[in-house]
Formats: structure tokens, C-alpha cells, sequence
């Protein structure tokens, strides 16, 4: 069995996705940095200076606090802008995303394009030239 584990972790696919993950782990605390600390103090700017993650409805009487932290303390917070400053971390990733695919796949097939071309223009190796002719000569001299 535990021959059986050490095939299974050696497998190229398992430690991608462990590559993955936590590169993937780190580039969420990267966008969420980005949102929290550059894009949300602008929008904020934009929109009145006004903050989407202390925006709240208290679900409780008891709740009277000004920001999110402390009303939940105090009680149960339908917490909506924290909710949308979570959306917008999403809608971003979502972007970035896309975009280093959308780089990677150009990339992809540019590398392609030019080993298609690289291939129809390369002259063979002269071993294997030299192969080719002794082929040639051989097929056309007449059957003894």
C-alpha cells in the first residue's frame, strides 16, 4: 500500500495540482490586496467616499454599531457590502484569469506556428540527407 501512495504522489498530475493550489493560494492574497487595498478606495473615491465592506442591516434591535465588526458582536448582520466587495474580488480574478489564458493560448500558438514553419524550411540533417540520396540511387538502378 504504501508503494501503491508513493506511484500516486509521484504522479505528474498530483503535484500540479499541488503547484496549483498554492500558487493559486497566494494569487487569491495577491487580488484580494489589490481590491481591498487599490481598487475599492478608488470606486470608494468615486462613489462619495464611502466604503462597500461596513455597509449593513441589522437583523437584531440590539444591533446599533457603526461598522461591521462591531454590529456583529452585537448580533446577527445581513452583511450585503461586504457581499459585493467579495463579488468584485471574484469579477476580478475572473478577469485576470481569463486574460493570462487567453495570453498563454496566444503564446501557445504562436510557438506552434513556428515550429510548422521551422519544420517546411529546415533542411534535413546531412546524415540523413546523404541517407536519402543512397535511397534514391538504389531505387532507381535496375533489378539484377
Amino acid at each position: 500500500m504504501l508503494n501503491e501512495f508513493k506511484a500516486f504522489i509521484a504522479r505528474g498530475n498530483v503535484m500540479d495540482l499541488a503547484v496549483g493550489v498554492i500558487i493559486g493560494g497566494a494569487f487569491g492574497g495577491i487580488v484580494k490586496s489589490l481590491v481591498d487595498d487599490i481598487i475599492m478606495p478608488i470606486v470608494g473615491a468615486i462613489f462619495g467616499g464611502f466604503d462597500f465592506s461596513n455597509y449593513f442591516l441589522p437583523l437584531s434591535s440590539t444591533v446599533n454599531a457603526p461598522t461591521l465588526a462591531a454590529a456583529r458582536a452585537q448580533g446577527a448582520v445581513f452583511a450585503y457590502g461586504n457581499f459585493i466587495t467579495v463579488l468584485i474580488n471574484f469579477l476580478i480574478l475572473a478577469w485576470i484569469i481569463f486574460l493570462m489564458v487567453k495570453g498563454v493560448n496566444t503564446l501557445r500558438k504562436q510557438v506552434e506556428r513556428k515550429q510548422e514553419k521551422g519544420e517546411e524550411t529546415a533542411p534535413p540533417p546531412a546524415d540523413v540527407q546523404l541517407l536519402t540520396e543512397i535511397r534514391d540511387l538504389l531505387a532507381r538502378r535496375p533489378a539484377v
